[in-house]
């Protein structure tokens, strides 16, 4: 049950943050900014918390209820250190900017990653990874295979 409200208060400080934080101009930039927020997570082992936004065709996908994404999804997961809010110090809210990384479906483009593209914004340009560090990432993914090779799951949907 703790794990629950866990979760609910961390899902209620980024869906009121993100629009704030996105609106101070050294915060993050990109096509991403403006799509709509997918699940949310916290790290542990990195002390971040990350904002899983995707694009109209990721959002589709993700109001089908299933593990499938279909071509043309991107989602983008915008990351921060974890922080404490300073005057409720039981909350953990976004601090500092980390980045913003990027998940492109296109199965026949990626057709080695599971059909996933990956690569990051900088200074509010999508750049694809090259392919060593395309097949970092996708390394990582290959244990989320039955959900698409995505961690998150749509929780608003």
């Amino acid at each position: 049950m703790l794990k629950h409200i866990k979760s609910l208060l961390l899902a209620i400080s980024l869906v009121s943050v993100v629009p704030a934080i996105q609106a101070e101009s050294n915060k993050p930039e990109g096509e991403y900014k403006n799509w709509r927020l997918i699940s949310f997570a916290h790290r542990e082992d990195n002390k971040s918390m990350r904002a899983i936004l995707g694009n109209h065709i990721a959002i589709k996908s993700a109001q089908s209820g299933k593990h499938t994404w279909q071509d043309g999804t991107i989602l983008a997961k915008v990351l921060w250190k974890e922080s404490r809010h300073d005057k409720w110090p039981q909350a953990f809210v976004p601090g500092e900017f980390m980045r913003a990384e990027a998940m492109i479906k296109d199965s026949k483009k990626f057709a080695k990653s599971g059909g996933w593209g990956f690569g990051h914004w900088v200074n509010g340009k999508l750049e694809m990874h090259n392919a060593e560090d395309s097949a970092k990432c996708f390394g990582c993914h290959v244990i989320a295979k039955d959900t698409g090779y995505v961690f998150h799951h749509a929780v608003l949907y």
